[in-house]
């Protein structure tokens, strides 16, 4: 019996082992069962649990801890929860109500809904806005909106249940026309046209700079300017340089003093937004063909809100310049459109912008066109469009002003050159005379175009009776890569003369090469010899 005990308690312990492993696995298959049931009772309860509704926030009681909210249709005063910040909530963003109609969470903003555009603002807290063609509402400003500047034309994204618009819409078919740029281009970057730019500096900056003298004789600035001569002689570039320059005149405090009384072209409230010593001035760039819309009524809203971010701008005294570039594209004479009669509308609506009942203050609209007498004689006539400057092609004395623009003395020039000439700048000159004396002759390698008139006399035009701004940049550009490719072939560094013939040569050769006339009247028109007897005929030589 001795013996047996020593087993039978070895038996027990092994019997007791076995029993707590299942003691422990049972335990674990409980917490795991419990577990799981407590995690499909979270599930039941979140099945079951009353839906929550969704209100739009429109204004907050501290006193009593209520808001004032939109849901379902309905304007309701709500309790909220305590941890809801009512200070934190703004017009138009989303909350959370629960089956209590008890606001218990704050959501974020309708990021899809109705796009409008705004027409007017009435005040700081509501806009009239049209949503249709047919259909206009008043609507209130919501979101991060509230406390910012508006400006009518521009869209924004609405939701019409609640009323509020909430966030700006950028619309690329309009913005890339209003690309609001300052330039940086002078009067001393033009060449050749002193005496247009003359004309223009006192039809445009005369009035900014003598309000009192203009208001003491009773007369107004003009609304318009419109630049026409052919093409490439640069009618673009004086429109920038008198942004430039009303820019740097506020910025250097020349026309601070009579800003502040100057109705004429500055309202007392625009002056007094006006930043004091900081250059400020907007050119609107407005290509003529980029409006053009197959959509009815789409190009006349373009030109609508062209004006109308132009009158923003102005309002707060800064000179806006709308240059409308190819002109006669858009504006063209009413009726004689061959398959489109889309002027007949256009025209108007532009009409209406100058003529219109809102003033035009420092607002300028300036037209190019190498085909004025294409554009509809109702925007020609004085009280529109009332300066008309003629942007002619350069004479010798002008063609090396302008050759002088681009010919500079800091370029390497060839030691030969300037040890003929003694200088750099020396040499520069003696170049461009060269490039002006190969351009201005009257040799048979210079001839253009033979002219037959209804007379039947017969008159030769060189290439000297087409030069312009654009061609005499374009043979610059040519000497310099002449320069270029002779330095790599050759080693040897410099623009000499050499490179001026062959320039000049390559010029003509492509001109000519290039030139095609089917129609005389056409051609006639465009290159500006529309004046005396008509052409019949055109022989390319």
């Amino acid at each position: 019996m001795a013996l047996e005990e020593p087993k039978n308690y070895a038996a027990l312990e092994a019997e007791l082992a076995s029993l707590r492993e299942k003691n422990e696995r049972l335990s674990t298959s409980l917490l795991s069962a419990r577990k799981r049931i407590q995690d499909l009772g979270d599930q039941l309860d979140s099945l079951s649990k009353p839906p929550a509704y969704f209100g739009t926030f429109l204004a907050g009681h501290s006193a009593d801890h209520s808001i004032d909210v939109l849901t379902g249709g309905r304007k309701m005063n709500v309790a909220a929860s305590p941890y809801v910040a009512i200070e934190q909530l703004r017009p138009g963003q989303e909350v959370r109500l629960n089956q209590e109609m008890v606001v218990v969470g704050i959501g974020t903003y309708e990021n899809a809904g109705q796009i409008v555009q705004i027409e007017m603002v009435l005040d700081p807290q509501r806009v009239l806005v049209r949503v249709h063609a047919d259909e206009t509402r008043v609507m209130r400003i919501g979101g991060k909106l509230v406390g910012t500047d508006l400006r009518v034309g521009d869209t924004y994204l609405a939701d019409t249940r609640s009323g509020y618009i909430l966030e700006r819409i950028e619309r690329p078919d309009v913005e890339h026309l209003l690309l609001e740029e300052i330039p940086n281009v002078s009067y001393a970057d033009i060449g050749g046209l002193g005496q247009q730019i003359e004309e223009i500096r006192d039809s445009v900056e005369l009035p900014f700079q003598q309000p009192d003298l203009y208001r003491e004789h009773g007369l107004k600035p003009p609304k318009g300017i419109l630049l026409y001569g052919p093409p490439g002689n640069g009618k673009t570039l004086i429109a920038k340089a008198v942004a430039t320059s009303l820019s740097r005149q506020i910025a250097a405090g020349q026309s601070s003093a009579p800003a502040q009384n100057n109705t004429i072209w500055q309202s007392s409230a625009a002056g007094q937004n006006a930043t004091p010593g900081k250059a400020a001035s907007y050119f609107l760039n407005i290509k003529g063909p980029q409006l053009l819309d197959k959509y009815v009524g789409e190009t006349e809203r373009q030109i609508r809100e062209i004006f109308s971010r132009a009158r923003d701008r102005a309002s707060r005294g800064i000179p806006v310049i709308i240059f409308f570039d190819e002109m006669e594209a858009l504006f063209r004479t009413r009726g004689s459109g061959i398959s489109s009669d889309v002027e007949t509308t256009v025209v108007p609506q532009l009409l209406a912008e100058i003529d219109g009942v809102e003033q035009l203050d420092n607002v300028i609209v300036i037209g190019a066109s190498n085909r004025e007498d294409m554009i509809d004689p109702a925007l020609l006539r004085p009280g529109r469009l009332d300066v008309k400057i003629r942007i002619g092609r350069p004479d010798r004395e002008g063609a090396l002003d302008i050759i002088s623009k681009y010919l500079t003395p800091d370029l390497p020039y060839a030691e030969s050159e300037i040890q003929a000439h003694g200088s750099a700048q020396a040499a520069a000159r003696a170049l461009g005379e060269e490039i002006v004396a190969e351009l201005f002759t009257c040799t048979p390698e210079m001839e253009y175009v033979e002219l037959t008139y209804a007379s039947g006399k017969k008159e030769t035009l060189y290439l000297k009776d087409f030069v312009s701004g654009a061609m005499l940049a374009g043979i610059v550009g040519r000497v310099k890569k002449n320069a270029i490719k002779t330095l790599l072939e050759t080693g040897q560094k410099g623009i000499t003369s050499a490179h001026v013939r062959a320039a000049v040569a390559a010029e003509a050769k492509e001109n000519s090469e290039l030139d095609q006339i089917s129609d005389p009247e056409e051609w006639a028109k465009v290159n500006g010899r529309t004046r005396g007897e008509r052409i019949i005929a055109i022989r390319p030589l």
